[in-house]
């Protein structure tokens, strides 16, 4: 049994209800604090309220190498805003008393390390988070967020790329919880017109060492790019999307996208 089969977790749970009622999982990923605090809560709150399963809140960073430019640019606002770290924590209050979705923070490392790692994990299960998502933390170089994640009962999600060797997969189902984050093309994230079909071939080979829960990310724009990437993960994680829709028409146009590329989920 893999740590991702952990009974407690709140978005393992969230992904299987959905397998069990015959389809997948939609995670929304928006940054904290754009356009500005206020409203990025919203938009969360907007998201889950249209169908998408589990909010995945991006926390900005001065140096966001894995991000592609429609995100940059709405990190660098929220930065401009004034962000700070604390603020995730009240967003994360914020929309867990408002909605069930469970909510996950997508960060990079350095900013929790700062911050504390136990600290940063006790305050995030404080405020109803579920868990942390580390682009940029490979899990043998994880030991003190698994410590801290574990006695604060977080999920922890690592990636998996279509470079990583069988090794570096096997690791990275073994030490996450929840679900394991699979990049379905190498380099930086954004919308594109058709899912890489590296994507599929990598979630066979996580299959293969044992995974429970694969999300595919990175690319994903249309109802139809998630109801092509269900029919082999178990959820399909969508952000550019999102953040240029939040950025074009605010929050109403983001609650109709959401419901839009939601409807890829739907049983027919």
């Amino acid at each position: 049994m893999t740590t991702s089969t952990h009974p407690d977790s709140k978005v393992g749970s969230a992904i299987r209800a959905r397998r069990d009622a015959g389809s997948g999982a939609v995670i929304g990923y928006l940054p904290v604090g754009f356009p500005n605090l206020e409203t990025s809560i919203d938009a969360a709150v907007a998201l889950a309220e249209n169908g998408i399963d589990v909010i995945e809140l991006g926390l900005p960073y001065s140096d966001p190498v894995m991000d592609g430019p429609v995100i940059q640019a709405a990190t660098q606002r929220s930065l401009a805003e004034g962000f700070r770290v604390r603020d995730v924590f009240t967003a994360v209050r914020e929309i867990t008393s408002r909605v069930s979705a469970p909510v996950v923070v997508m960060t990079y490392w350095n900013p929790v390390e700062q911050y504390g790692v136990q600290r940063f994990a006790d305050d995030l299960a404080a405020a109803g988070g579920a868990g942390l998502i580390t682009p940029d933390l490979i899990p043998d170089e994880a030991s003190s967020w698994i410590t801290a994640s574990e006695a604060a009962g977080l999920d922890r999600v690592f990636l998996a790329a279509p470079s990583s060797s069988d090794e570096r997969l096997r690791q990275a189902v073994e030490r996450s919880r929840g679900f394991v984050y699979t990049v379905s093309t190498m380099g930086i994230t954004g919308a594109r017109s058709d899912v890489d079909s590296a994507a599929s071939t990598l979630v066979a080979r996580l299959r293969a060492v044992g995974v429970e829960n694969a999300c595919v990310g990175l690319g994903i724009s249309t109802a139809q790019q998630v109801r092509e990437v269900l029919e082999y993960a178990d959820g399909a994680i969508i952000g550019s999307a999102f953040v240029r829709a939040l950025a074009e028409g605010g929050v109403p146009r983001l609650a109709e996208v959401a419901s839009d590329l939601a409807s890829g989920a739907r049983v027919v």
